[in-house]
């Protein structure tokens, strides 16, 4: 099938280069011009394990297309999926610019019908409004739209594998046509002997992701709602590693029982520096923002993202409070992403203590596997190591703010040696607490007792 995919950011990219990858032929729309001629040179902006072999592979194959031109692109498209950003503003309503201005800019240039996919995250009632826009932007009155809703739950650094291999995929449709091709677009991956396009092989025991049908309306609110819950759960584990802290109880042996409950189950009850990144901080206070519009009492959507607000406030304490002065302290910061690979440093909470440290006076040196490069282009006057050790040496405290692997296997004995003062804070509980302390380590992590 032909598909115009409009916007060339994490999730247009993802979501063309594995629509190209199962067979379809694709063209990948972005209006900067800069974006494109990096990406003409097979120079992608964002990392994700798997996605420079495919992005390759499918150009070759002539599968995949670049272009500047919506209008263009849609115009020669059976279909259209739409993932341009959608920020957020200072209230925290939605910025529809960039739908908006694809929406006339498809509605002007195409001469048939066409079925418009929403596949950015987009507040409750989106698709209806984006349907009025079309209709009134259309230059040909013979031409009719169809918008379906199929947000995507994609993992920042396993995106590739969540697209190939999901549990789900919802589709939110307003007629059995829409159905009808969005189900031959993902046949693919719902087919039981599917053979992975990054593999190279099928698996006859894989289980199919569930096809999830709704209306428009609902597969809207079901993307806030998921993300929104994930939030309370994270939350949650942090109020409950504040109270082992006070009572001396182990945060991951509590979070580890509540998880094995079926009804609860352990993804997400992780204590630490709290959630960050682009998107569930944002479709968060989206949400909250929706229950304020529609008048519904939210108490613990908003409670939980207080929690999460306040988690800097105290590990950046706990710091404080063990070092005494920070002034002139040398910080090694291990973690510049906001989780681990990706290279995305946006609301990394990583980020937020680097500014912290080096408001408070510190000497901070930062070292990330992936994400220096986007760092140092945001704060030029960062100073960067050559790898984790580097970063260690003559360091008053090393502060571990993404759980890089990489870290977990560090020579800490080695590490300990190089360093002035051997304090290391570990805001993602990725260490052992006992064998820090055999190391003679002073080791502070989060909701974790200190021998």
């Amino acid at each position: 099938m032909r598909i115009a995919v409009i916007g060339c950011g994490h999730v247009g990219l993802i979501t063309g280069i594995c629509l190209a990858s199962i067979g379809h032929h694709v063209t990948c729309v972005d209006r900067d011009t800069e974006l494109l001629r990096l990406l003409e040179e097979g120079h992608l902006p964002v990392y994700e394990s798997h996605l420079d072999e495919l992005f390759l592979r499918c150009r070759c194959a002539h599968t995949l297309a670049l272009a500047p031109d919506s209008g263009k692109a849609a115009k020669d498209a059976e279909v259209v999926f739409l993932c341009v950003g959608v920020p957020q503003l200072e209230n925290g309503d939605s910025d529809f610019s960039a739908l908006d201005t694809a929406a006339r800019q498809i509605a002007q240039a195409v001469d048939t019908s066409k079925l418009i996919v929403v596949r950015s995250t987009v507040p409750v009632q989106t698709g209806e409004q984006l349907l009025h826009l079309l209709s009134v932007y259309r230059r040909n009155r013979d031409v009719s739209f169809c918008v379906a809703s199929n947000p995507q739950f994609l993992r920042e650094g396993s995106a590739v594998e969540d697209f190939l291999h999901a549990d789900r995929i919802l589709l939110g449709v307003q007629d059995s046509a829409s159905e009808i091709t969005l189900r031959s677009i993902y046949a693919p991956v719902l087919e039981q002997d599917f053979r992975c396009p990054v593999h190279r092989e099928r698996c006859p025991t894989r289980k199919p992701p569930e096809l999830l049908l709704t209306n428009v309306h609902s597969a809207e609110l079901i993307k806030y709602a998921s993300n929104a819950f994930l939030a309370v759960k994270i939350s949650y584990a942090n109020v409950l590693a504040d109270l082992c802290e006070r009572l001396r109880a182990d945060v991951e042996e509590v979070t580890r029982a509540v998880g094995l409950d079926s009804r609860i189950r352990p993804g997400f009850l992780e204590a630490g520096l709290g959630f960050g990144g682009s998107r569930l901080p944002k479709d968060l206070r989206s949400f909250c923002r929706l229950t304020e519009r529609t008048g519904v009492e939210a108490g613990i959507l908003h409670a939980a993202e207080e929690v999460n607000r306040s988690r800097i406030d105290l590990f950046f304490d706990k710091v404080q409070h063990s070092l005494w002065v920070l002034n002139d302290k040398r910080i090694g910061l291990l973690g510049l992403a906001h989780k681990a690979d990706t290279d995305d440093i946006r609301g990394s909470p990583a980020i937020e203590l680097f500014k912290r440290f080096t408001a408070a006076g510190a000497q901070v040196r930062t070292y990330d596997p992936r994400a220096m490069r986007q760092a140092r282009s945001a704060y030029p006057d960062m100073i960067c190591g050559a790898d984790a050790l580097d970063v260690a040496e003559h360091a008053d405290a090393l502060v571990i703010a993404t759980d890089w692997e990489e870290f977990l296997r560090l020579d800490w004995r080695r590490v300990r040696d190089v360093m002035a003062r051997p304090a290391v804070f570990d805001g993602r509980n990725l260490l052992s607490p006992s064998r820090m302390q055999d190391l003679k380590f002073e080791y502070y992590s989060v909701g974790r007792p200190i021998s």
